[in-house]
């Protein structure tokens, strides 16, 4: 095939999986997507109603929220789980999801205590996966010194009469009582944000097992008043801590079980949940990475984003910025979530994620213009935010600075890399900002800050090039893959690090090099990739990898073979299929319906601007600058689509 016809192709792809993600915007012009259905969810949130109406003898329920239309969502929910069960018995995260013995046990535990024996052919395979699994020292030996989420599964577990509260690990809820600057020092069983965990089931345990120490045990009764009204405090006005169907279901089964189905975090609780079903019968394992996956698309479509609908995204995205300390972590403002919902808890991923988004959103706006202002301002406070959160060791944890007990709270190569690049894009948007002689635009490239960003970005390579694994890949925190060892995603970290050393400018470093042979050499012989060397092949990783390889001048055969592997995908119509290659919480799966559009856009894109195909089709700002600029977004994408067929 000659050079044209590549190129042809190249282009044709691009703009059927740009106008794809064009179309997937709401109304309001930004972005929601999908997350998978989750058995794990459904198996809790259905555990949360029979807990409640077993509880409670059906009268404390919210208005609108009757014993009838709890019923039926348990039902919905059993039914959902009984025809999703796996055929060795268990069931997964996802219904792509190979089972696993947490999950499973959650299905199990439900079906057991709310099918009332209609299920006794799906529960009793399940308990010959659980026994040959290993059980309750399954669920220990899996998650380790993290309670997180071993505790509140054994929870689940006790509600359902299938284990003893003895075996529920009792977790010192009255630390709750602490302020916040203590947490890193006491060294919590949880993670930062599972705070109502450890208050909830701590809780429920103490109220069916007290301990023998008479002062514990006197400290704690002592604790229980103080630590629900922090709860109560720390519940977000949706109901959904975190937005997330599990936490909040096993604080309301929690507090329920203890005789308090009429609290008012039960009730929120549950009215979040009845709002969260799907038509189904299931639930979803976060409401939405609504902030997360607009971030991910504005950046994955750059200069072909419609001029049109850029003011609506711009302003959208200030909004999420959080202006006050977060009653729930304690975090400082100017840092952003994954979602625009209440439930949400700023982080050092979505956080650079909206910086680079904003700085995009800016090009093109006079320094005179009050909106450039409000964009240096709001980026200038998340560049603050993330400088305050950089840990020790140079690199960035997810949540909370220097707290290190627990994976989630530690440095993470995937999310460093991803704050060294909104730390150097910044850097050089100040710097421009300073130079244009404009006041407005000086503050933010004054010495002092610049300096203090160069030295977060030297400490923070010098964290990734110390956590590199001996092969030349990195192990990223938040993303998986199932088929690879120890469920790990070295593709996935080694491009999202590979993008920070190109973003900077520093692919010839030797760490870069490695990580570039390593991930060339992790190819697949039909041109795609998996999260490691011999794995199924996805289209997210595919596209990740081939991005990161388009800007090594000697990995152009592999870039080229990773191109023709998602374009013989997009000719396919097998675009949008996606894999669960995302953790979420602590080991639990997730696919998301747009990341295999928003990674295959930014692969193309890239491929077309080294190329030279920046002007080989009407683009979608060029043909907004020769329309009428009040057009809505929708309208610019069917203009758009139309130009271009």
């Amino acid at each position: 095939m000659s050079d044209r016809c590549c190129l042809d192709r190249l282009e044709r792809g691009f703009l059927q999986v740009r106008d794809a993600l064009l179309q997937a915007r709401t109304a309001d012009g930004h972005w929601t997507g999908q997350l998978s259905t989750s058995a794990l969810s459904t198996a809790t949130a259905v555990m949360a109603f029979h807990v409640v109406l077993r509880s409670s003898g059906c009268s404390p329920v919210p208005s609108g929220l009757s014993p009838e239309r709890l019923s039926r969502l348990i039902d919905g929910g059993l039914r959902w789980l009984a025809n999703h069960q796996n055929k060795d018995g268990g069931w997964g995260d996802t219904p792509q999801s190979f089972s696993n013995i947490s999950t499973t046990m959650l299905a199990f535990a439900v079906l057991a205590a709310a099918g009332r024996g209609s299920y006794n052919e799906a529960c009793r395979k399940a308990e010959r996966y659980i026994d040959q699994a290993g059980g309750v020292a399954a669920i220990i030996r899996r998650y380790g010194k993290d309670r997180t989420f071993s505790a509140p599964i054994l929870t689940h577990c006790a509600l359902a009469g299938l284990v003893d509260w003895d075996q529920v690990v009792p977790l010192p809820f009255e630390l709750a009582r602490l302020p916040h600057r203590f947490y890193k020092t006491v060294r919590l069983p949880v993670v930062s944000y599972a705070l109502p965990a450890l208050i909830a089931i701590g809780q429920v345990r103490y109220f069916h097992r007290k301990p023998r120490n008479p002062v514990v045990r006197l400290v704690r009764q002592w604790s229980i008043e103080a630590t629900l009204e922090r709860l109560q405090r720390i519940q977000p006005s949706s109901g959904g801590f975190l937005e997330a169907a599990p936490l909040t279901s096993f604080v309301t089964m929690s507090l329920a079980a203890m005789g308090r189905a009429d609290h008012p975090v039960v009730r929120r609780g549950l009215e979040f949940l009845c709002r969260s079903v799907r038509s189904d019968g299931s639930w979803p394992i976060d409401t939405n990475l609504a902030t997360w996956v607009t971030t991910l698309s504005i950046n994955a479509l750059g200069d072909q984003l419609p001029v049109a609908g850029r003011p609506a995204l711009r302003d959208w995205l200030l909004r999420q910025q959080y202006r006050q300390v977060h009653p729930y972590t304690n975090a400082a403002p100017g840092g952003w979530a994954w979602t625009d919902l209440p439930g949400g808890v700023p982080d050092a991923d979505d956080t650079p994620g909206a910086i680079l988004a904003l700085l995009h959103l800016s090009s093109g706006l006079s320094r005179d213009d009050p909106n450039r202002a409000a964009i240096d301002e709001a980026t200038g406070a998340g560049v603050r935010w993330l400088l305050r959160l950089q840990n020790r060791d140079g690199g960035w944890p997810t949540f909370c600075r220097g707290w290190g007990a627990l994976p989630f709270d530690r440095s993470a190569p995937d999310i460093t890399a991803h704050v060294l690049r909104a730390l150097s894009a910044w850097r050089r948007h100040a710097i421009a900002g300073g130079r244009s002689g404009n006041r407005r635009n000086r503050q933010p490239a004054d010495r002092k800050s610049l300096r203090r960003v160069e030295r977060a970005v030297r400490d923070g390579f010098a964290y990734l090039a110390a956590c590199q694994r001996g092969d030349g890949a990195w192990i990223p925190l938040w993303f998986g893959n199932q088929h690879a060892p120890d469920e790990e995603n070295p593709t996935y970290g080694t491009a999202r690090v590979l993008a920070a050393y190109r973003d900077v400018g520093r692919l010839k470093d030797e760490s870069a090099q490695r990580g570039l042979r390593w991930l060339a050499a992790a190819q697949r012989t039909d041109g795609g990739w998996g999260g490691a060397p011999g794995v199924p092949a996805s289209i997210e990783e595919t596209a990740l990898a081939t991005e990161a390889l388009l800007a090594e001048p000697g990995q152009q055969s592999a870039a080229w073979a990773g191109l023709n592997w998602l374009l013989d995908r997009i000719e396919a119509e097998r675009y949008t299929e996606t894999a669960p290659i995302g953790f979420y919480f602590a080991k639990l799966w997730y696919s998301e319906a747009l990341y295999p559009l928003i990674f295959t856009v930014a692969a193309l894109r890239r491929a077309r601007a080294k190329f030279g195909l920046r002007e080989a089709s009407p683009s979608p700002i060029r043909q907004q600058n020769r329309s009428d600029r009040a057009r809505t977004a929708d309208a610019a994408v069917e203009n758009t689509s139309r130009s271009t067929s």
